[in-house]
This record gives structure tokens, sequence and C-alpha cells, in this order.
């Protein structure tokens, strides 16, 4: 593709590395006044660009495009298409992510036409975004909550964003909530209770482990339970073989193994799960981007020590929702909890037509602190 201008604006695709380190690394730019913003490390945002590295683009392909004026940077965007999406599940969507820009309407028409043109070569029918390439990436334009501070599994942006969208035609898709609670809220004697009966009713038991060693065995029955999870949402793509086997070596050895809670039934067979992760936003923004020489250690202080835990993935099996299977895990979970003197709870952004998750959180008086959408437009 040739670049595209728009009065001012020059689009040119990133191909070599110096351009992606820049695609990666112009939020830094963007948001360096923001005490809001939650900085990537670089090296792990650049691995996840990488073909020969993420096996995610065996099923999908990307192009990543950077905005200049007037020789300055001043916008980003990556182009996906999910192939198994569009073929498998029949949604001809062109998918668009990453995109960050200054408030100059040129420059985020110029981004966003870029995107379409592509969708259009493929005779996709509308576009969508921001997305990332599946559901275990991060997702949704910020519509509320601009005075918190992100976490390392959302995008922050500021409020122009969605008025650049809206400018451009696009019309909300999808919504995200984002709540909170303090631990304060917590009444364990009401799962505690339950607990009990449901382990005996239905022969149910907890695991739990001290050891990331201890958790690899069962990592591929998690993701297939979370695909049997996950299958009914309209936006949901399965997660593949290739892709549990890099989610496995990227991410397990990273989380502290008392946050993973696994429930099983007489036959050993997981029936539940769920990852709660430690907050990690205070030690990227001390991080800055970068794992040395200092990085490293603020993110293994707060793997440790951190206050605030987010309660990333939650996943029963369809047979059993609504049996109160989530009491047993609360229930592990508290001990940890009471131990580490966590304060906050947050959870990641769900969507806000799925009741059933929201029920699983409603005795603990959740507030809804952010909110976050994707927005459509036909092509």
């Amino acid at each position: 593709m040739g670049e595209i201008c728009s009065i001012m604006i020059q689009v040119i695709e990133a191909r070599s590395k110096k351009e992606m380190k820049d695609f990666v690394k112009y939020p830094f730019s963007l948001y360096r006044e923001s005490p809001f913003w939650i900085p990537p490390i670089i090296k792990d945002e650049l691995d996840s660009f990488d073909p020969k590295i993420n096996p995610v683009f065996k099923q999908a392909e990307a192009r990543f495009f950077l905005a200049y004026k007037e020789g300055n940077m001043v916008g980003r965007v990556a182009a996906i298409v999910n192939w198994t999406e569009v073929r498998d599940k029949g949604l001809r969507k062109m998918r668009f992510g990453w995109m960050d820009f200054e408030d100059d309407r040129e420059i985020s028409k110029a981004l966003l036409e870029t995107v379409a043109e592509i969708g259009r070569s493929h005779q996709l029918e509308y576009m969508e975004g921001p997305m990332g390439f599946s559901n275990l990436d991060k997702v949704g334009v910020l519509t509320e909550g601009f005075e918190h501070a992100g976490s390392m599994v959302t995008w922050y942006n500021y409020p122009y964003y969605a008025e650049h969208l809206s400018a451009r035609g696009f019309e909300k898709e999808k919504e995200y909530i984002e709540s909170r609670f303090p631990i304060s809220n917590v009444d364990p004697g009401l799962f505690n209770r339950i607990q009990g009966v449901i382990r005996e009713r239905y022969q149910l038991r907890p695991l739990n482990f001290t050891k990331s060693s201890e958790i690899l065995p069962w990592v591929d029955e998690m993701f297939e339970l979370f695909n049997n999870t996950y299958s009914s949402l309209s936006s949901f793509v399965p997660v593949s073989e290739a892709q549990k086997d890099y989610f496995k070596k990227k991410f397990i050895p990273f989380i502290n193994p008392q946050y993973i809670k696994f429930v099983v039934d007489r036959n050993n067979r997981l029936i539940a799960f769920a990852i709660v992760m430690p907050s990690f936003s205070k030690a990227l923004q001390k991080a800055r981007g970068r794992l040395f020489p200092t990085g490293i250690f603020h993110l293994l202080r707060a793997r440790k020590k951190s206050k605030d835990i987010l309660f990333y993935l939650i996943g029963i099996l369809p047979e059993y929702q609504k049996k109160g299977v989530t009491s047993i895990i609360f229930n592990e979970y508290y001990r940890i909890i009471q131990e580490r003197g966590i304060q906050m709870g947050y959870r990641t952004p769900e969507l806000a037509d799925n009741k059933a998750v929201q029920q699983i959180w409603k005795h603990f008086n959740p507030e809804v602190y952010k909110r976050r959408c994707t927005f459509k437009k036909a092509l």
C-alpha cells in the first residue's frame, strides 16, 4: 500500500524494526503528561506483533500504520483480520486496534480510512474496534472513568477518542464495564457456608497451588474450559492449540500461583477456574516500558506486595453455572487475600449485557467506575 495523504497527514506502513518500535513507543510521547496511562513493556509489545513469535498470526493477519504531520509522528493504528472469525463464524469484520492519535480529526480520518481500504480489499462488510487479535487482548475506547489509572490489560485514552469515531460515522457496538470493590465489602461467612453444601452436593473440590510448575499440566484443560464458557458470546473467537502453548509460556510463570484457583469434580475433571492478578499499574509506570535495569524489580515487588488485585478471568462449565460453584472459588481466594492484606478488588472489562457474570459479584456491592465501547461502521 502506498502513502495515503489527507491535507497534511501522511500515513505509512510500519515494516522495519525501527518503524515497529516507533509504533510501540508512540503512546509514550502522547501520554507523557498523563498520570493515568499505564505503559506496556516495549519488548513484550514488539513480540506480540511478531508473526515469528505470536501464533495468533496463524489465524489472523495485521498491518501497522503510523501517521505523520509536518514530519512529526501524530498517530498510529493496527489493521487486523481474524480469519477464524471471518470464515468460521461468518463475521465479515475488519478489526482495528492499538489506535492512538492527537486531537486532530484529519489524523483520525486518515488512520481510519487506511483500515477501511484494507477491509474493502478483502470484501469485508464492516469495521469494528478498537480490539486486538482475540478475546484475550485489550478492547474498547474508554468513555467514562478517565480520572482513574488503567491496568496492564486495558487501553487508556483521552476523552476525545470517542468523539472522533462518532464524527466519522461510527456507532457504539459493544459496551464494557469495569467495576471495583473494597475487600471490606466481602462477607466471608456468606460463601463459606454455601461452598460446603455445594462441594458435598456435586462432589467437587478446589485445587490450590504454590508453584507454577504445578499449574502447567492443567493449562490446556483450562483453555478448553475457557472456550466452552465464552463460546456463546457474539465476539468470541476460540483459543487455538498454538495460542495455548504461547500463553502458557508467556503468562503462567508471571502470575502468582496462589492467585490461580481450579475446581474439579469427583473424576478430576476441571469444571471451573479463576485467575487473579496483582495490580502491576504502579510498577509498570516506574518501569517506563523496560524490564532492565530496574523494571523487573518493580514488577516482582508488585507480584508479592501489591494491595490491589484484578479478577482477570473466571470460567465455569455451562452445566455448573448458577449452581454456586463460585462460592468455592471465593472461599479459597479469601484466605490468600487476608494473608496478603489486599485492600481493593478490580474487575477487568466485562460485556455490559453479560448479566450472568455480573450476578457472580452482586454480593460484593461493586461500583462501576469505568465504561468503554467498541465502535462499528459499515464498509
